[in-house]
C-alpha cells in the first residue's frame, strides 16, 4: 500500500485555486465527475507529475464544515523565509514561523485556506532527508 493524496472538499472552486495557485501549487488534472462535482488535482513543482492534492467542489453543496478533528498537510520547503516572503508578497496570510530545537532545529509556520484547512510549512536543518521517517523519532 502507499499513500495517494490529500482530497479536500472546498466551498469556491475558483477562490480555492487562487489561494493554492498563490501559495505555489499547480493544477495539473481536471475531472468533472457529474452532478456538479468536479474534481482539480494540484501538486508542487518538486513532485514531478504525481497528483498530492485534491480539491472537491459539489456545486449542490450549501455548506462545509471542516471540523476538529483533521489537523493539517504538511510541505517541505528549502527557506521558510524566503517562502514567508514571497507569500506575503502574494497577499497570503501564516502564523508566526516557531523554531523547534533553537536557530540550527526544524522551522515552522502555519498557513489557512479560504476554508479553514492548515497546510505547515517546513524547513528541515541542514542535513535531514527530505522526508520525514522512522529516524525522525528514534
Amino acid at each position: 500500500m502507499k499513500t495517494l493524496l490529500t482530497a479536500y472538499r472546498v466551498r469556491d472552486l475558483v477562490r480555492s485555486l487562487d489561494f493554492y495557485q498563490r501559495v505555489g501549487f499547480r493544477e495539473i488534472g481536471r475531472a468533472e465527475i457529474g452532478a456538479g462535482v468536479t474534481l482539480v488535482m494540484l501538486n508542487l513543482p518538486g513532485d514531478g507529475d504525481v497528483v498530492t492534492l485534491e480539491l472537491a467542489h459539489d456545486s449542490g453543496m450549501d455548506s462545509l464544515e471542516v471540523g476538529n478533528g483533521f489537523s493539517h498537510i504538511a510541505v517541505k520547503v528549502d527557506s521558510l523565509a524566503s517562502t514567508l516572503s514571497r507569500l506575503a508578497e502574494e497577499g497570503v496570510s501564516f502564523d508566526e514561523p516557531q523554531l523547534h530545537g533553537g536557530d540550527a532545529g526544524t522551522k515552522t509556520s502555519f498557513l489557512h485556506d479560504p476554508d479553514g484547512y492548515r497546510i505547515e510549512l517546513v524547513e528541515w536543518p541542514p542535513g535531514h532527508p527530505d522526508e520525514m521517517t522512522r529516524a525522525d523519532f528514534v
